[in-house]
């Protein structure tokens, strides 16, 4: 009687925690959302077209003005192919893990890739690797790179003595095994072929081939689309082990197949422009700040659209402002790297 009494005075019980909820749970939060929605798809949508029609000596709408918004268009695609890559693979990575700190680069997907780089170059010399560039090269990238990731998930995450934090140890292991080793080769290359391989180990969109987008594209639109259909669950999976297990959920299964759909993601990234080990940690941590939600069908599109407007808004300022392409990627790793120092920092640990 007395609780009865006490509800009526007090009113309607509390909405559940918007963690537990998975949702917008004010007019204000939607707005807030909506307004920043709305905001970054402008930013987008102005460096993208600033990138295709700056400096562009022919009038817009001329058939010339075309042709080169063309060429430069292909430079944008790839924009987006590596914004959808890292920004989806880093937020369900950080799920699967319960940690905000790391990022998919720790189990050693930039330093396979390192390796890779500096073993065609050891072997096949600059004459060699030109001529094995094209869409098979690409491919052969990617499938080593899901094949080294789903054997390092399926021996650690199967067995009696299952444990996420020894997988993410060993990979952290295997990575710097990996970049001993490319180190090692490094130093026996000629100056002429360490130049070609230096280039190339830069993240950079000028690195991407036109020929990797129809290979690219369907797979990297595939995996995040299966992620974000994936959001409630991946929604219960934040919950951790035990209570995503009580709700009914396959945490191991689940926990599978994301961590697969991210190697996806992350070998397409990192196999199409190169390594970029902060861009995905940066641009995950303001889409958390941004919408406000741990709600994932909420936090994937804003991460898209920061990740963009971070690409494409660096590449425009250094491209026609100070006229230095080649250190965008540089500046990206910088602020990320801060970002990163401040969270730890703020949070006092891993």
């Amino acid at each position: 009687m007395a609780e009865t009494t006490a509800s009526r005075a007090t009113g309607p019980l509390p909405a559940p925690p918007e963690r537990s909820s998975g949702a917008l749970p004010t007019r204000r939060a939607r707005r807030r959302y909506r307004t920043v929605v709305a905001v970054l798809c402008v930013l987008a949508a102005g460096f993208g077209f600033g990138l295709l029609a700056w400096d562009n000596p022919m009038p817009v709408g001329s058939d010339g003005f075309w042709r080169i918004a063309q060429m430069r268009g292909t430079d944008l695609v790839v924009m987006a192919v590596v914004a959808i890559c890292q920004a989806v693979a880093t937020v369900a990575f950080q799920t699967v893990t319960g940690n905000r700190i790391i990022t998919p680069s720790i189990m050693g997907f930039e330093a396979l890739y390192v390796a890779v780089q500096t073993t065609a170059v050891y072997f096949l010399g600059v004459a060699g690797v030109v001529a094995v560039q094209g869409l098979p090269q690409f491919a052969l990238q990617l499938v080593l790179m899901v094949g080294f990731a789903m054997l390092l998930y399926g021996w650690l995450l199967s067995g009696r003595y299952a444990n996420l934090q020894v997988m993410l140890l060993i990979g952290i292991v295997i990575g710097g095994g990996l970049a001993s080793v490319s180190t090692f080769m490094q130093r026996l290359l000629t100056p002429s072929e360490f130049d070609v391989l230096a280039a190339r180990l830069f993240g950079n969109v000028s690195n991407a081939d036109a020929s990797y987008l129809p290979l690219a594209v369907p797979l990297c639109l595939g995996a995040a689309v299966l992620l974000w259909a994936g959001s409630r669950r991946l929604d219960v999976v934040a919950l951790g082990r035990d209570a995503s297990t009580g709700l009914g959920l396959d945490h191991r299964r689940e926990t599978m197949r994301v961590l697969f759909l991210v190697s996806v993601l992350m070998a397409v990234s990192t196999a199409l422009v190169g390594p970029m080990t902060f861009l995905g940690f940066l641009v995950a941590t303001l889409a958390y700040q941004f919408t406000g939600t741990h709600a994932h069908r909420y936090v994937f599109p804003v991460a898209v659209l920061t990740c963009f407007v971070v690409l494409s808004g660096a590449y425009f300022v250094m491209r026609h402002v100070f006229y230095a392409n080649g250190v965008v990627s540089i500046i990206i790793e910088l602020v990320g790297g801060l970002v990163f120092l401040f969270v730890i920092l703020r949070k006092g640990r891993l």
